[in-house]
C-alpha cells in the first residue's frame, strides 16, 4: 500500500512538472482548448466568450511584448493574443515555442482607414515595411484579449 502511494505521488509530481512552463498573467482555468481555425471561421459565435487556445508562437510584439500571434493546427490560421501593456510582457524569445493561452474573443469590423492605421502602427512597432495599398477593403479582425498563458519549449 505504501508503495502505491509513493508511486502515485511521484507520478503526480512528474505530471505537474511536465505540464509546467513559463506562466504569464492569471492561471489557466479552462481545460478544453478551442481550435484557432474554429474561432476564425465563426468569430460571431465566439465573440465575448472565454476560450483556451494552443499553438506555436509565430510572432511577438517587438516593442513591449504586449501581444503574440499563434498558429493553431492549420499553420495558415493565426490569431493574435493581446494583453494589457506592462501587465503581461511576452519575451521575444518565445517565438517558435508552444503556448496555451486563455482569454476572451474579440471580433470587430474595421474600415479600410482603420485597418491602414492599425497595420501602420504594427509595422512601426515591428520595424517592418508597410504598403498601405495592400489594404483595399474592410475586414473583421479577430483577436483574443488574453488573461493568462503558459509557454513551453
Amino acid at each position: 500500500m505504501k508503495t502505491v502511494v509513493i508511486i502515485t505521488l511521484i507520478l503526480a509530481v512528474s505530471l505537474a512538472l511536465a505540464e509546467g512552463g513559463e506562466k504569464y498573467g492569471k492561471d489557466l482555468t479552462l481545460k478544453n482548448p478551442t481550435s484557432v481555425s474554429e474561432i476564425l471561421a465563426n468569430p460571431e459565435k465566439y465573440h465575448g466568450t472565454s476560450v483556451l487556445v494552443e499553438g506555436t508562437i509565430v510572432d511577438v510584439c517587438e516593442k513591449k511584448g504586449c501581444w503574440i500571434k499563434i498558429a493553431g493546427e492549420n499553420e495558415a490560421d493565426v490569431i493574435q493574443i493581446k494583453v494589457e501593456d506592462d501587465v503581461i510582457v511576452f519575451p521575444r524569445e518565445a517565438k517558435g515555442k508552444w503556448v496555451k493561452a486563455e482569454g476572451k474573443v474579440f471580433a470587430k469590423e474595421y474600415s479600410v482607414k482603420e485597418l491602414i492605421a492599425r497595420a501602420k502602427h504594427e509595422a512601426e512597432e515591428q520595424k517592418k515595411e508597410f504598403d498601405a495599398s495592400s489594404i483595399t477593403e474592410p475586414k473583421t479582425v479577430v483577436r483574443i484579449d488574453g488573461d493568462g498563458a503558459v509557454i513551453t519549449e
